[in-house]
């Protein structure tokens, strides 16, 4: 299933899985329908060597909103070791991945995360898609630009990122 995910950077498209995500990509798709994702910012833009994601999806901007109901985690259960972490807790979420960001187990609401650079997590984020390349060009613009304030690793994106009009084209 394609997503049309258009901003005020350019266009992020997006391929959703219900095979993987079920639960997931079917919260998603009934928060679009809804318009619930029409007119919000994304909210932060992390530049950690471990962690590079744009965050989007809560409509009060503050990164504390939902859609006023929680589900349960549809996590991945074969993604390869970060390489960057001996232990081998951490997992790669490669470039690309769309995942639904969490305040901890089975609390997954509206807010999602964009991997504009291979992040090292644990594997506590459910995948339910991925970013095609036009919307990942719009990510490395975004990411280009920075983080408010200047030189911070976690925050604003200096260019903000303003979701227009989500739409599924089935």
């Amino acid at each position: 299933m394609r997503v049309d995910l258009p901003t005020n950077q350019g266009k992020i498209n997006l391929t959703l899985d219900r095979a993987k995500a079920p639960c997931t990509v079917q919260s998603f798709l009934h928060l679009a329908k809804h318009r619930f994702y029409d007119f919000t910012s994304c909210h932060r833009l992390t530049n950690y060597p471990t962690l590079k994601v744009l965050q989007c999806g809560d409509p009060t901007d503050t990164g504390e909103g939902s859609p006023g109901y929680r589900y349960k985690d549809e996590l991945p259960t074969n993604l390869p070791p970060a390489p960057t972490d001996p232990t081998g807790e951490r997992k790669l979420y490669a470039r690309g991945v769309l995942a639904m960001a969490n305040a901890g187990p089975n609390t997954n609401g509206s807010q999602f995360f964009l991997v504009y650079g291979d992040s090292a997590l644990r594997p506590n984020y459910t995948i339910f898609g991925t970013v095609e390349s036009a919307g990942l060009s719009t990510l490395d613009k975004v990411a280009a630009g920075g983080i408010a304030p200047p030189g911070s690793v976690d925050g604003r994106p200096a260019l903000s990122v303003d979701i227009r009009k989500v739409r599924a084209n089935c």
